[in-house]
C-alpha cells in the first residue's frame, strides 16, 4: 500500500501487512510460526519448494530460505533465516515461483529471471546442472521477423519444467518431459517454446504440478462457436456413437479425443519417462512380453476405472455412485478381465508383431514418434457388441441410462490398444499386410497431429451451461438398430424450453472483471489421473477438462500428483492421487475432477501441497484454513504415517489474524497474515464473504427457481414470456456480474488491497447500470401482472418449494403468498445495495477526512444509497400502478397497459373536470409518466407528455382553479375541486413532462446535488409526435423543436403519401431554410427542393429538381417560380436540352429572358409573356444567322432585320421564324441590294418581287456601315434586361423599388443576411475557406462618412466594394454572381456571335449604371458620376513626366482615381469576372484585320534589331549602342536579335494578362517610360520627344512585342475607358498604340 496517502489507517496499517507464518505439513494441530531472522518487511507473494521457500516483498526484492543447494557458498545452501538474493536488486520483482528444486521471477517490465536445479533444463540454461544465482533467460518469438521479445506475466514451475504466461495470454514452456506440452521428442528443451496447441486462445492462469500442467483458458465467444460437426476433426470418430443391442440402442456423445496419449516413450536413453511402460524397441521375446505385460495392466487400469465410473454418477453438487443393488455392472472383477483380455489379444499381439517386423531397420524419428500415438480406430462396433453382451449376459440386467463426465467408453479403450478382433479376421490372414494399413494410418496420423500452429478449440458447447455433465447416455428401449442416426439424434435431444436462459455475459464486464467463463486443460503425466480426463494416460498436448465446462472455474492448484479447482460458487473440485485423502473427498474413481467437501462456508482460496491440500474458507468474522492430506502419528514411539479423513480446520492458525495467501509446498506450509487497523482489513474481508455468498444466492436462484420457471408450459401470452425473458436475461447478467466481482475480491485481497482499486469504486456505473436494468425488468414485470400470472402455471412446482422459497427469500413469515414470496425474492437483489453503501461508509472512516480515498468513498457510498432508496421508490410505482390496473375497466386497459408504463395520479376522485362539460359526460383524466390520458365513457385520447404543456389560468378570467393544457390540435381547459387539488395536478404534470424530456426516468441523479428537480419543463423543446386531426397535416410525422405546442425551429416532417420537409419552422408552419421531398409515383423519384419558405410556403431562392430531369434555380413566391430564374431541361443526352434564365412570374417566363435551345442550336434573347416570346428579341444560330425584331407567340412575325454569316443582310417583315413575308430590302455582301416584296423561309428559296439597285462603290462605303450599324435597335435595351435581377437586390436591401428605400434599413438587411448565412454555413464549415471567412469577418465593419468626401473615404468604400463583391453571401455579391452567370449564359456557346459585341458591350455599360446606383444608395456622399474628388495636397513625390523629361511636381492630368466613373470603381470589380466572353466577342469581331496584322508582325520580325528600326525609320542616335543580356553588356551588332528595348518590349506584353481599360492604360504608360529610359541612357542628356521621333520607337516595340489580339484589346479599351482620360496624357498614348496598330496593318514591305 502507498503509505503517503496522509490516511491513518495505511501508514499503521503497512507494517501489520503481509506477516509471514509457516508450519511443518502433517500435523492438523502445528502451531505457525514466524520466519527466525526475518524482519518486519511486506511480503506480498510466498512460493515454497520441496525443502525451500522464495519471499517476495513490497519494495520488488526477493529472498531465499530452507535447503539451497545449488548456491555457491557452503554456508548458505542451508538458510534458516532468508537470504537477500542479490543478483536481481535493482529490478522490481512483481511476481515468484518456486518448482520442487527451482526458482523463477519476473520484474516489472516482464522479464524472467531462474535458478536452482537444471538437470532436465528447467531453468533454460543448456548443459549447466546448477544455476546459483538468478539468470535471466530470454524468450522469444521465432516467427516474428526482429525477433520481439515477449513479456511475461506470470510464471510455473514443477518437479522439471516451467511454464510461463506471456502479456499476450500464451503460454512458454522448457525443460523436460510430455507436461511441457510441446510438439518434440527431444528433451530438455532450454529455448523457451510457445504451446502451439493453445495459440490462439486466452490463458488465465498456469500452474505446474511435479509432473502435470494444468491452464485456465477464456471460453471462446459464443459467436466463435461453430456448429457441432459429426466428427472429431482431430481423430475422425464419430462425436455421438451408437450401439444397438437386441432391444437397446445406447447412444453416447461423451466422445473424448485421445490424441496427445503418450503410451511410450520413444527415446529409452532418456530418463524422464512420460509413462510406466517399456518402450515398444523389445529386443527379445521375453522384453515383447514384459511390454505386452505392463500393457495389459494398464489397460486393465484404465479399464476398471472406466466402467466403475460408467455408473458412478456425479451432478456437481453431491457425489457418490447411483446404482441399485440389483444394478452392478459387473459381477466381479474376474468378469472385467476376462472380458477385457478376449478383447484385446488379438491386438497385442499384432502390436507385438509390428514391433518386430520394424526391428531390422532403424526406425525414422517419425515413426519413432508415432509409436506415442494410439491406432486411429478404424474398428467395427461388433467387437463392441460382442463385449457389451457378454458383460450384459454377465449381470443379466438391462443397461440403465447413466452418464459419466468426460469418462472413456469401453469402445475407445479398445480402439488406443488397435484394431479390434472382427477387423483382424477380415484380412484374410495376410497380418503382415493388416500392419501396414495400420503403420501407414498411425504415421498420417502422427502429421495430422503435428500440424504446427493448430489453433485448438473447445469440443463443447458453452451454451449448455446448465448441463452439469457434458456427456450423456440415452438408452431407448426397444428401438431397432435400422433407425435412421439422425432420428435418435433427434429423440435425443432434451426438450426445449419455452424460455431458453442463456448466462448473458456483458463484454464490458468481461473487459474489465476476471472472466467466469472458463475451461480447464491439462497435460503431462496422468499415471494418478491427476489430468482429470477419467482415466491414468500421459498426454502430449493440451486437453480440455470436459467436466469442468461451465462450472466458472476461477483458480487452479497443481499439486505433487492432484489438482485443485477453485469455482466463482466457492467450491473446490479436486482430482488426482488421493492416497493422503488430499483431494478432501472420499469418492472414487479419482481421475475426473469431484466435488471436495471442505465445510459449510465457502472456500476463496486454495493451495495444493506435495501430498495435502490447503483451503482457505471464509470464517465467521475472519477467514479459517483448512487442511487435508498426509497426518504423521507418533503413537506408541512407533511413527505411522495415516490420513485426515475429511478436511479438518488448522486453528493454530485461527488466531494469527486475517489470512490473505495460502501457499503450500513439499513439507511446509506458509500462510500470510493481515492485522485488522482500524477494521479495515476486516470491512474488505466482510465485502469480499459476503458478495460470495450473495453470488451463490443468486445462483441458487437461477438454477433454483428461475430455471424450472423458465421450463413451465402454458406461461400465458407472448409479452410476459417476453418479459420474463427480459428480466431472467437481466437476472442473468447481474448474477455473471456478482460472480464477477467475489472472485474479483478475492484476487483484491490476495494483492495490495489499496483501497482506490476496488471494482465498485472504479467501475461504479457497472454496477449501478447493472442493478437498475436488472430493477427495470422486474417493475415492468410486475406492472404487467407480474408473479401473479405465474400462479397458475407454476403452482405445483411453487408449492413443492415452498421452503426453498423462504430460505431463499429470508422471510420468515408463515403465512405469506407464493406470489408475495416470488415478489420478495426477485427484489432481493436490490437489498445489496445498501449493504455496498454501508462497507464503503465503513472503509472511508479508516482514512483522513481531507484524503481523497475518503472523498471517493464518501461519493461512492451516496451513490450506491441513493440508487438503492429510488429503486425502492421504483418497486413502489410498480406496485401502485398494477392495483390501478386491476381497477381500471377492462376494455381500455389492454390499449392502455404497457410495461415500462407507471401511474403518477388519477382523477377518480373527480378532483378534476373538463370545462364546459356537460352533466353526464364522463371526463376521467390518467397521468402517466409517458403520457396524459383523457378517457370518456367508450373512448380515450392520449397526449404524449413531450408535447404537452401546462399553465395555470389566470384568475380574472373566473377560472379560480383552472389549468390550460396545450398540445399540438387541441387545447383543454381543466377545472379543479380546490386550489390544493390544482396545485398537486400542475406539479405532477410539470414534473412528468419534465422527466420525459429528460429520457432519464430509470436513474437516479447521482451525487447529492442532483436531486433539486426543475419545477417548470421547458416552453420550448425536442419532441416527436404524429397529427391526427390537422386537415393539411393528418398521420403526418414531426419530428424536432417545439414552442407552445408549435413546431418552431428545425425539425422534420413526414407525411403519409411520402412526403418530407426537413429544415426551419415557425409557429407551426415551415419557414425559413428547409429541404422538401415530393415522391412522383409515376416515375418512381421524387421532386426535390431545397431552399427558403415563408408561412408554410416555398417563398424566396430555392433549387427544384423535378423527377422529370428539369431543375429550376431561382426565386419563388407562394410556392410557386416568381422572380429571376434558371430552368435547365433535359441532359445534354436527351431528346430536348435547353436552358432558360430570365424572369418569371407566377410560374410562367414573363419578361426578359435568354433561352438557349441546344438540339435546334439557336439562343432567343428577348421579351416573353406566359412561357411564350413574346415583343423585341434577338435570335443567333449555330450557323451564324442572326434576327433582330419581333416576336409574336413564340415566332418570328414583324419588322426584323436578318444577317447571315457573309454579311447579307434582309430587313422587312416576316410572318414565321426564319420566313420573310412582305416588304423588305435585301443588301448583299458587295453593296448591292433589292428593295420589294419578299416571300419564303430563309435558306430554301425565297420569291421575290422587286428592284435590284447596284450603287456605285462610294455609296457602298457610306451605305454598309448604315446597315450594321441600325443593330440592336429592335433588340432589347440593355437597361430593360435583368430587371427582375436588380429588383431583387434591391429588396434585399428593404426597397420597394429601386432608390425608394431607407439607407439604414439598408444596412440592416445586409448585416442580417451576412450572420444568418454565416449562421448556416457553421454546420457545415468546409463550405467556408478561410479567406472566406476572414473576408466576412471585415464586412461586419461599415466605411464611416463624417465631414467632407476625400479620396481616403473613396478608397474605403472601393475595397469594402470588392470584398462585398467577393462573398455571395453580401445582396452586392449575390448581385455581381448572379449577372456573371446571366452574361456568361448569354455570350458563350451559340451566343459568342461576332454580331452580339455592341449589345454585350451595352449590356457591362448598363450594369455599370445600375450598379451604380446601388452604391450610391448605400453612400449617399459619394459624389455623382463624374464629379471630381478634391485632391488633398500633400508633399507628392516628384514624378517624371513623360513627355518633358524633366521631374515636375504638377501632374498634368488629373489622376485616374480622382475623378468619380461608375467604370473606375465598378469594372474593376466586374470586368474580371465577364472578361473571357466579351474578349471572345472581341477577338470574333476583329478576326479578318487582326489576321492581316499578324501575317505582318511574323514578316517583320524576320529581321535583325538594326534592320528592323533602320526599316521603321528610327533615328540613329535613339538606337541603343550597348544591350544587357543576362547581366552582361554587349554590343550591339548587325546580327542582333530582340535585344532593342526589350524591358520596354516586355512590359507592353503585360497588356494580355490585364482586365481593366485602367490597368491596359497603366501598362501602355509604363512601356513609353521604359523607352524614354531607354533613349536617355543612350543620348545622356535631356531631350524632349517629339511624334515624329516616338512614333517610329514605339511601333518597333509594338512588332517585338507580337502581340496577337492586339486589335481586341484596342477595341476593348476603346469601347470602355473613362471619357475622361480621352484627352489626358494615357489618351494621347492609346492614340498612339492605336494607330501602330492601324500602321502595321497598312504596311507595305517593300
Amino acid at each position: 500500500m502507498d503509505s503517503q496517502d496522509g490516511s491513518s489507517a495505511e501508514a499503521d496499517g503497512a507494517k501489520e501487512r503481509g506477516i509471514v507464518y509457516v508450519w511443518k505439513a502433517g500435523s492438523c494441530c502445528a502451531t505457525p510460526e514466524r520466519i527466525p531472522g526475518w524482519g518486519g518487511k511486506t511480503v506480498l507473494q510466498a512460493a515454497l519448494g520441496v525443502n525451500h521457500g522464495l519471499l517476495l516483498t513490497e519494495g520488488g526484492e526477493v529472498y531465499s530460505f530452507g535447503k539451497l543447494p545449488w548456491r555457491t557458498r557452503v554456508e548458505e545452501r542451508c538458510a534458516n533465516s532468508p537470504i537477500l538474493e542479490n543478483a536481481l536488486t535493482g529490478q522490481h520483482i512483481v511476481t515468484i515461483a518456486a518448482g520442487s528444486f527451482h526458482n523463477g521471477a519476473v520484474t516489472e517490465s516482464g522479464a524472467v529471471y531462474m535458478w536452482g536445479n537444471n538437470l532436465a533444463g528447467q531453468c533454460a540454461v543448456a548443459n549447466q546442472p546448477y544455476i546459483p544465482e538468478p539468470h535471466p533467460i530470454s524468450i522469444s518469438d521465432s516467427e516474428t521477423s526482429p525477433l520481439l521479445s515477449i513479456r511475461i506475466l506470470q510464471l510455473a514451475c514443477g518437479e522439471e519444467h516451467t511454464l510461463a504466461l506471456s502479456i499476450s495470454r500464451e503460454i512458454w514452456a522448457w525443460g523436460s518431459g510430455c507436461q511441457l506440452g510441446l510438439i518434440t521428442t527431444s528433451f530438455p528443451v532450454t529455448k523457451p517454446q510457445k504451446v502451439e496447441h493453445l495459440a490462439g486462445r486466452v490463458v488465465l492462469q498456469v500452474a505446474c504440478g511435479a509432473h502435470h500442467s494444468l491452464a485456465l483458458v477464456q471460453c471462446l465467444p459464443v459467436q466463435d462457436m461453430k456448429p457441432i460437426p459429426e466428427r472429431c476433426n482431430h481423430c475422425s470418430q464419430l462425436l455421438i456413437t451408437m450401439t444397438d443391442k437386441e432391444d437397446h440402442v445406447i447412444i453416447s456423445d461423451s466422445h473424448c479425443c485421445p490424441l496427445g496419449v503418450a503410451l511410450t516413450d520413444s527415446q529409452p536413453e532418456n530418463h524422464v519417462s512420460c509413462s510406466s511402460l517399456e518402450t515398444l524397441e523389445g529386443k527379445s521375446a521375453t522384453g515383447s512380453e514384459g511390454c505386452q505385460k505392463s500393457l495389459e495392466d494398464q489397460s486393465l487400469m484404465a479399464s476398471e476405472s472406466d466402467v466403475a465410473s460408467v455408473f458412478s454418477h456425479n451432478d456437481g453438487q453431491e457425489d457418490g455412485g447411483i446404482s441399485s443393488p440389483g444394478n452392478i455392472l459387473f459381477p466381479d472383477r474376474k468378469g472385467v478381465k476376462e472380458a477385457l483380455k478376449n478383447v484385446s489379444d488379438h491386438s497385442f499381439n499384432e502390436s507385438m508383431e509390428k514391433s518386430i517386423s520394424t526391428e531390422p531397420e532403424q526406425p525414422s524419428q517419425e515413426e519413432e514418434f508415432g509409436a506415442c500415438l494410439p491406432s486411429p480406430p478404424g474398428a467395427s462396433t461388433s467387437a463392441l457388441n460382442s463385449l457389451v453382451a457378454s458383460c450384459a449376459s454377465a449381470v443379466g440386467v438391462r443397461v440403465a441410462a447413466t452418464y459419466e463426465a468426460g469418462a472413456l467408453s469401453l469402445k475407445k479403450v479398445i480402439n488406443f490398444y488397435g484394431t479390434t478382433p472382427g477387423e483382424l479376421g477380415s484380412q484374410s490372414g495376410s497380418a503382415s499386410s493388416g500392419l501396414e494399413g495400420l503403420k501407414d494410418s498411425r504415421e498420417e496420423q502422427v502429421r495430422l497431429e503435428s500440424m504446427q500452429g493448430k489453433k485448438s478449440s473447445s469440443l463443447v458447447d458453452i451454451r449448455e451451461e446448465e448441463s452439469e455433465g457434458v456427456s450423456r447416455r440415452l438408452s431407448l428401449p426397444g428401438l431397432l438398430s435400422q433407425v435412421s442416426p439422425r432420428l435418435l439424434r433427434k429423440v435425443g435431444r432434451a426438450k426445449m424450453r419455452t424460455v431458453a436462459l442463456t448466462p448473458t455475459y456483458s463484454g464490458e464486464a468481461d473487459a474489465l472483471l476476471p472472466s467466469l467463463r472458463t475451461e480447464v486443460w491439462s497435460w503431462g503425466k496422468g499415471k494418478e489421473g491427476q489430468l482429470g480426463h477419467g482415466d491414468i494416460l500421459p498426454r502430449l498436448q493440451p486437453l480440455c477438462v470436459k467436466s469442468l465446462d461451465g462450472k466458472e472455474v476461477i483458480q487452479l492448484s497443481a499439486g505433487g500428483h492432484h489438482s485443485l479447482a477453485l469455482t466463482a460458487k466457492s467450491q473446490v473440485y479436486s482430482w488426482g492421487s488421493n492416497i493422503s485423502c488430499q483431494l478432501g473427498h472420499l469418492s472414487s474413481p479419482t481421475t475426473v475432477p469431484r466435488l471436495a467437501k471442505v465445510c459449510d462456508a465457502g472456500v476463496w482460496s486454495v493451495a495444493a501441497g506435495a501430498d495435502y491440500s490447503l483451503f482457505l474458507v471464509d470464517g465467521e468474522d475472519q477467514p479459517g484454513l483448512y487442511y487435508s492430506g498426509r497426518e504423521e502419528i507418533t503413537d506408541n514411539n512407533l511413527p505411522e504415517n495415516s490420513c485426515t479423513k475429511s478436511p479438518t480446520l488448522l486453528l493454530g492458525c485461527s488466531k494469527l489474524g486475517y489470512i490473505s495467501n495460502v501457499t503450500a509446498g513439499g513439507s511446509n506450509c506458509l500462510v500470510l497474515v493481515d492485522k485488522n487497523i482500524m477494521g479495515y482489513i476486516a470491512s474488505l474481508h466482510e465485502l469480499a464473504s459476503t458478495e460470495r455468498r450473495f453470488y451463490f444466492k443468486l445462483s441458487e436462484i437461477k438454477s433454483q427457481v428461475l430455471r424450472p420457471l423458465l421450463g413451465l408450459d402454458n406461461l400465458g401470452n407472448a409479452t410476459t414470456i417476453q418479459l420474463l425473458q427480459d428480466m431472467a436475461s437481466r437476472f442473468s447478467k447481474l448474477c455473471y456480474l456478482i460472480g464477477q466481482h467475489g472472485a474479483s475480491l478475492s484476487s483484491f485481497l490476495h494483492g495490495i488491497k489499496e483501497a482506490r482499486n476496488l471494482a465498485i469504486l472504479k467501475h461504479s456505473s457497472l454496477f449501478l447500470d447493472s442493478y437498475t436494468e436488472y430493477c427495470t425488468s422486474v417493475t415492468n414485470f410486475v406492472v404487467m401482472g407480474g408473479f401473479a400470472l405465474l400462479a397458475k402455471p407454476a403452482i405445483d412446482f411453487l408449492s413443492k418449494n415452498e421452503e426453498l422459497l423462504q430460505k431463499l427469500s429470508e422471510t420468515n413469515e408463515e403465512c405469506i403468498q407464493l406470489v408475495e414470496l416470488l415478489n420478495t425474492l426477485f427484489f432481493l437483489p436490490v437489498r445489496r445495495l445498501h449493504n455496498y453503501a454501508r462497507v464503503l461508509l465503513k472503509l472511508a472512516t479508516c482514512f483522513e477526512v481531507t484524503s481523497s480515498e475518503y472523498q471517493k468513498l464518501q461519493d461512492s457510498s451516496s451513490c450506491y444509497e441513493t440508487l438503492a432508496i429510488h429503486l425502492g421508490r421504483k418497486r413502489k410505482e410498480a406496485e401502485y400502478t398494477l392495483s390501478f390496473w386491476k381497477t381500471f375497466p377492462g376494455k381500455m386497459t389492454d390499449s392502455l397497459r404497457k410495461s415500462e408504463r407507471r401511474l403518477i395520479c388519477e382523477s377518480s376522485n373527480r378532483g378534476l373536470v373538463l370545462q364546459h362539460a356537460g352533466r353526464f359526460s364522463v371526463n376521467w383524466f390518467i397521468l402517466f409518466n409517458d403520457a396524459l390520458v383523457h378517457a370518456q365513457f367508450s373512448t380515450h385520447h392520449i397526449f404524449p407528455l413531450s408535447t404537452v404543456w401546462v399553465e395555470a389560468v389566470s384568475e380574472e378570467a373566473g377560472n379560480v382553479n383552472g389549468l390550460k393544457i396545450t398540445t399540438p390540435e387541441e387545447q383543454l381547459i381543466l377545472l379543479s375541486s380546490t386550489p390544493q387539488e390544482k396545485t398537486k395536478w400542475l406539479r405532477a404534470i410539470s414534473q412528468a413532462v419534465d422527466q420525459a424530456l429528460r429520457g432519464t426516468s430509470d436513474l437516479p441523479p447521482y451525487g447529492g446535488s442532483g436531486n433539486i428537480q426543475r419545477q417548470e419543463p421547458p416552453i420550448s423543446r425536442s419532441a416527436k409526435y404524429t397529427f391526427y386531426k390537422d386537415p393539411r397535416l393528418k398521420d403526418a410525422t414531426y419530428d424536432g423543436r417545439w414552442l407552445s405546442g408549435k413546431p418552431n425551429g428545425r425539425g422534420v416532417l413526414k407525411w403519409a403519401d411520402g412526403r418530407m420537409y426537413s429544415g426551419v419552422f415557425r409557429s407551426g408552419l415551415e419557414d425559413g431554410y428547409g429541404e422538401y421531398r415530393v415522391p412522383n409515383k409515376a416515375l418512381n423519384k421524387d421532386d426535390h427542393y431545397v431552399g427558403y419558405w415563408k408561412e408554410g410556403k416555398m417563398c424566396g431562392q430555392g433549387v427544384y429538381s423535378y423527377a422529370t430531369g428539369e431543375v429550376y434555380e431561382g426565386c419563388f413566391q407562394d410556392n410557386v417560380r416568381h422572380g429571376h430564374g434558371l430552368l435547365r431541361s433535359g441532359k445534354l443526352t436527351s431528346s430536348s436540352p435547353s436552358m432558360f434564365i430570365g424572369q418569371w412570374s407566377m410560374d410562367k417566363k414573363t419578361g426578359y429572358g435568354v433561352f438557349d435551345d441546344i438540339t435546334r442550336g439557336e439562343k432567343y434573347m428577348g421579351m416573353w409573356q406566359d412561357d411564350l416570346c413574346q415583343g423585341n428579341g434577338v435570335v443567333v444560330t449555330q450557323f451564324g444567322l442572326y434576327y433582330e425584331g419581333a416576336f409574336n407567340t413564340n415566332k418570328m412575325m414583324g419588322t426584323g432585320i436578318l444577317l447571315s454569316e457573309d454579311d447579307t443582310v434582309y430587313e422587312g417583315e416576316f410572318s414565321d421564324n426564319w420566313t420573310l413575308s412582305g416588304k423588305g430590302t435585301l443588301t448583299l455582301p458587295n453593296g448591292d441590294y433589292i428593295e420589294g416584296l419578299f416571300n419564303g423561309e430563309w435558306g430554301s428559296g425565297i420569291k421575290i418581287t422587286g428592284t435590284y439597285f447596284k450603287p456605285s462603290l462610294y455609296d457602298s462605303e457610306k451605305d454598309k456601315p448604315k446597315v450594321l450599324r441600325k443593330l440592336g435597335l429592335l433588340a432589347v435595351p440593355a437597361d430593360e434586361k435583368w430587371k427582375a435581377v436588380f429588383e431583387e437586390c434591391w429588396q434585399q436591401l428593404g426597397c420597394e423599388s429601386p432608390g425608394q428605400g431607407d439607407r439604414w434599413k439598408a444596412w440592416d438587411s445586409i448585416a442580417v443576411a451576412l450572420t444568418t448565412n454565416r449562421r448556416q454555413h457553421k454546420d457545415s464549415p468546409e463550405v467556408l475557406s478561410r479567406s472566406h471567412t476572414q473576408t466576412l469577418e471585415s464586412l461586419e465593419f461599415i466605411p464611416q462618412h463624417v465631414g467632407a468626401f476625400t479620396l481616403e473615404k473613396y478608397e474605403n468604400i472601393r475595397k469594402y466594394l470588392i470584398k462585398a463583391c467577393d462573398t455571395p453571401l453580401h445582396p452586392l455579391g449575390r448581385l455581381v454572381e448572379t449577372l456573371v452567370a446571366v452574361y456568361r449564359m448569354t455570350y458563350v456557346g451559340v451566343g459568342a456571335n461576332r454580331r452580339l459585341l455592341q449589345e454585350a458591350v451595352r449590356e457591362i455599360k448598363s450594369y455599370l449604371k445600375r450598379i451604380f446606383q446601388l452604391v450610391r444608395f448605400l453612400f449617399p456622399d459619394l459624389p455623382e458620376e463624374g464629379s471630381t474628388i478634391p485632391p488633398i495636397v500633400t508633399e507628392t513625390k516628384g514624378r517624371t513626366s513623360f513627355c518633358s523629361g524633366k521631374t515636375d511636381s504638377r501632374s498634368e492630368s488629373p489622376e485616374p482615381g480622382y475623378a468619380v466613373t461608375s467604370s473606375g470603381l465598378l469594372l474593376p470589380v466586374l470586368l474580371p469576372r465577364l472578361y473571357p466572353p466579351l474578349f471572345m466577342l472581341y477577338a470574333l469581331d476583329n478576326e479578318r484585320e487582326e489576321d492581316i496584322y499578324w501575317e505582318c508582325v511574323l514578316r517583320l520580325n524576320k529581321q535583325s534589331d538594326t534592320a528592323l528600326l533602320s526599316f521603321l525609320g528610327v533615328q540613329t542616335k535613339f538606337w541603343p549602342v550597348t544591350v544587357s543580356i543576362l547581366g552582361e553588356n554587349k554590343k550591339v551588332m548587325p546580327s542582333t536579335k530582340d535585344s532593342c528595348f526589350a524591358s520596354a518590349v516586355e512590359c507592353l506584353q503585360q497588356i494580355s494578362t490585364t482586365f481593366t481599360p485602367s490597368d491596359k492604360l497603366k501598362v501602355i504608360q509604363q512601356t513609353f517610360e521604359e523607352i524614354s529610359q531607354n533613349v536617355l541612357e543612350t543620348l545622356q542628356e535631356d531631350f524632349l520627344w517629339s511624334m515624329d521621333d516616338l512614333f517610329p520607337v514605339f511601333l518597333y516595340v509594338v512588332l517585338r512585342a507580337r502581340i496577337r489580339n492586339l486589335g481586341s484589346e484596342v477595341h476593348l479599351i476603346e469601347d470602355l475607358m473613362d471619357p475622361f482620360l480621352q484627352h489626358g496624357e494615357q489618351g494621347i498614348m492609346f492614340t498612339t498604340l492605336k494607330a501602330c496598330y492601324y500602321q502595321i496593318q497598312h504596311e507595305k514591305l517593300t
